[in-house]
């Protein structure tokens, strides 16, 4: 048996301290409600709450059916284990840290809501008072789970699972939470200036996508990428199965996020919709146009991109807008993942070109076609003669990218002197689903004799093999 030391003891002990502090948190009743809150706004978000929670493990099938075989398991767990982590971090302290009591407009304080102190029974979130503020902070649980999850995609294939787990913890304290409060409290200095973000262009997409660029950098390159070694997809209906988890998810990210059960809600759904399939449709042609075959690959990374770039815009742009926004940002992603692939650089699944500059994207068209007469609470972008707003948007667009590349990359540094950061060569040759969890995913083709007629047939295996101390177990 391996010897425990100090580094595996630590997470568990100080999951244990804060289970022990979490006893003596006073038991105060769930909130009045008093009539003040609308049975519909409250259903209509618990359902978007449960919808953005279903994109973590579509994100899990998304990325990996994409990876080798052999980092199967190890890439969807890192999506999974996120949703973990993160809630424990966001109940603790998280949620302060982003829409706590403000701190210069810079961050929230950790201890407003130190274990959820005063949010079950406290009024309801300034901006959302129709829900109860507890249901408020689980929605936006959600969009903190998943965006360490997404970085998973970039540092794929190399990555130790415990410095993947510091690295969720210190990202969303440091790089998360900041951008939230920046972005979405109405003290934050990015919502002071009027920079618009619906749903998360810079708080989910641009800080993951840039997190993700600092991460491969830090990492270095795979074998197989420097050997320029073409990796096939382990499973592609998985990356389909992912995606449609995605793209249902994706109405409760940026419906749900107008909070309420009314008519932005509704023209959100239909920008989001609209983006996605016009961005998909856009990757795929654009294929064409390069010689290539219309691909399920391509149409799915194309309706992801869209998803990304409507997302800053959902809730600010008309709906015939925002076939313009999906066409454009497919294009652009599907360029630079072609130069990508020329570089060193070893982005494994193109975060960065899909989903840092897919926020880019939508940031800047949100800039530019942002009306008050779908949101009056918005403002009306450069297309409609407003300058200073788009000069807002660009602005608040290079902070968000200057500040999560910044942090990331001093993040991952930090781990990597206190961590192994990346397995050893060893460990990345017989792949990170057994040398870091003990378990692989095989998938392959059975020869089998069709007892009717005795003609051999093929059929599809998928075996998940979990090693023990005592024996093998196979279950298929």
């Amino acid at each position: 048996m391996k010897k425990i030391g100090f580094k595996e003891v630590l997470p568990f002990l100080l999951l244990l301290t804060l289970a022990v502090a979490a006893i003596f948190v006073p038991a105060l009743p769930n909130y009045d409600d008093g009539g003040k809150y609308s049975a519909a706004d409250i259903s209509w978000i618990l359902v978007a709450t449960a919808l953005v929670f279903l994109m973590t493990p579509g994100l899990a099938f998304f990325y990996g059916g994409m990876v080798h075989r052999k980092n199967v398991i190890s890439t969807m767990m890192k999506s999974f284990v996120a949703a973990g982590v993160v809630s424990v971090v966001w109940i603790a302290f998280g949620y302060s840290l982003a829409f706590g009591d403000s701190v210069g407009g810079f961050f929230g304080n950790p201890s407003t809501h130190f274990l959820f102190k005063g949010v079950t029974s406290g009024e309801p979130w300034s901006l959302a008072p129709t829900i109860p503020k507890s249901l408020f902070s689980m929605f936006q649980l959600m969009f903190a789970i998943i965006t360490p999850g997404l970085v998973v995609g970039a540092v794929a294939e190399r990555i130790r699972f415990n410095a993947y787990i510091l690295f969720t913890v210190l990202f969303s304290i440091l790089v998360y939470a900041p951008l939230a409060h920046w972005s979405w409290h109405p003290d934050g200095f990015l919502f002071k200036w009027g920079a618009l973000d619906f749903a998360g262009g810079t708080v989910v997409h641009i800080s993951a996508g840039c997190a993700a660029l600092a991460g491969a950098l830090v990492l270095k390159r795979r074998k197989v990428h420097i050997q320029r070694m073409e990796v096939p997809p382990a499973n592609v209906p998985y990356v389909l199965i992912g995606t449609g988890l995605l793209w249902f998810g994706w109405f409760g990210f940026n419906a749900g996020s107008a909070l309420a059960a009314n008519a932005l809600a509704v023209s959100a759904f239909a920008t989001t919709n609209t983006a996605a399939a016009a961005a998909g449709l856009s990757w795929m042609f654009f294929d064409v146009l390069k010689g290539k075959k219309p691909s399920v690959l391509g149409f799915c990374i194309g309706a992801v991109v869209g998803l990304v770039a409507i997302t800053p815009a959902a809730g600010f742009v008309a709906i015939p807008q925002s076939i313009f926004i999906g066409v454009v940002a497919a294009v652009i992603s599907n360029i630079a993942v072609y130069y990508k692939s020329k570089s060193s650089l070893d982005d494994t699944l193109d975060v960065f070109p899909c989903h840092g500059l897919g926020g880019m994207v939508g940031m800047l068209m949100t800039g530019i076609f942002a009306t008050k007469a779908v949101n009056g609470a918005g403002n009306d972008g450069l297309f409609f003669g407003n300058v200073d707003f788009f000069v807002t948007q660009t602005k608040a667009l290079a902070i968000a990218v200057g500040y999560s590349f910044a942090v990331s990359y001093g993040i991952f540094k930090f781990i990597d002197t206190v961590l192994p950061l990346r397995v050893s060569s060893e460990e990345e040759e017989i792949g990170l689903d057994a040398s870091q969890h003990n378990e692989k995913y095989v998938q392959g083709t059975l020869l089998v004799s069709n007892p009717i007629d005795g003609e051999i047939e093929e059929r599809e295996l998928d075996v998940l093999i979990r090693k023990s101390t005592t024996e093998e177990v196979v279950s298929v």
